[in-house]
């Protein structure tokens, strides 16, 4: 007896073992597509954030530990547009894994699947932190998280076809999910169309077209510059003309400039989660836009 219960639990063993190898290694450079990773694959995949919501994504070290997770993934999920552009070109190199090398199957862009807006005129590193391919923060408009879904569960099944029905599933169920909540968030946030903001960085491009805000001034100068006081001066002259109901800024930015127009205009100043974790309220793709609404509402009122 004992020895079948010997062999019957070391079958289990080497079975969870083969099932834990054969999940997929997910690598994603952001909190929100680590999160919709997450969503398609339930336990069918290994999810692995490079970053955290309270970190600049434009700006982060290639370290080892980054480069030994990249080694070992079969899928790299990537915002595109050059986002990413300083750090993760030199840890898929160093990682010298050709399975997610760009171009390949396991290397996935989510601003392939969306509509990218903000693509400069012209490109001059004078004007700032520009981005020749367009304005990559596309996670601040919900619906893009319902296109990127699409494009992502097509790209894991064909990674591992072996689970395509069950990442399909999963995405049809996140799906009606989302499309009931994106109708909801829509409904709830009518009042702030119209509204007059400014925003400390220009990050909010596709939440403004999206919710139809009105974005009337910038505390940076240029993008990826800090405010110098002259142009500080231009924004309060500006809002003297067009008075604004707040103004926003991501958790991950330090408050200080946002905070001095405030005091100054008496208008709300607004951190937005910007990402999954980046407020307590902001634990989940859902919970970023229901915090995003009411804090944008709150702001407004």
């Amino acid at each position: 007896m004992k020895n079948i219960l010997w062999k019957s639990a070391a079958a289990a063993a080497a079975f969870a073992a083969i099932s834990a190898q054969a999940a997929l290694s997910v690598f994603a450079t952001v909190p929100e597509w680590a999160a919709l990773a997450e969503e398609i694959g339930g336990d069918r995949v290994k999810v692995y954030a490079a970053t955290n919501a309270l970190q600049d994504p434009h700006r982060v070290e290639a370290r080892p530990s980054l480069i030994a997770r990249a080694r070992g993934a079969d899928l790299v999920v990537a915002t595109g547009a050059e986002l990413e552009v300083g750090w993760l070109p030199l840890v898929l190199q160093q990682s010298g894994n050709a399975k997610v090398r760009p171009g390949t199957p396991g290397y996935f862009e989510a601003v392939t699947a969306v509509p990218v807006i903000g693509k400069p005129t012209r490109l001059d590193r004078a004007e700032g932190d520009i981005h020749p391919q367009g304005d990559p923060h596309i996670q601040t408009d919900a619906r893009n998280i319902a296109r990127v879904a699409e494009a992502l569960s097509a790209r894991m099944a064909q990674l591992d076809p072996a689970d395509a029905a069950v990442f399909q599933a999963r995405t049809r169920q996140f799906l009606d999910r989302w499309n009931a909540a994106v109708a909801k968030w829509e409904k709830d946030a009518a009042p702030l169309k119209g509204a007059r903001i400014v925003v400390q960085h220009k990050a909010f491009g596709y939440l403004i077209a999206w919710l139809g805000l009105q974005e009337v001034a910038a505390l940076e100068p240029k993008p990826g510059m800090e405010p110098t006081t002259a142009h500080l001066a231009e924004v309060l002259a500006t809002l003297e003309k067009q008075p604004a109901k707040m103004v926003l800024r991501a958790a991950y930015q330090g408050d200080r400039a946002s905070q001095w127009l405030a005091q100054r205009t008496k208008i709300n100043a607004v951190a937005l989660p910007f990402t999954v974790g980046g407020t307590d309220g902001a634990k989940d793709l859902f919970g970023l836009f229901d915090d995003t609404i009411q804090r944008l509402l709150k702001g407004a009122a």
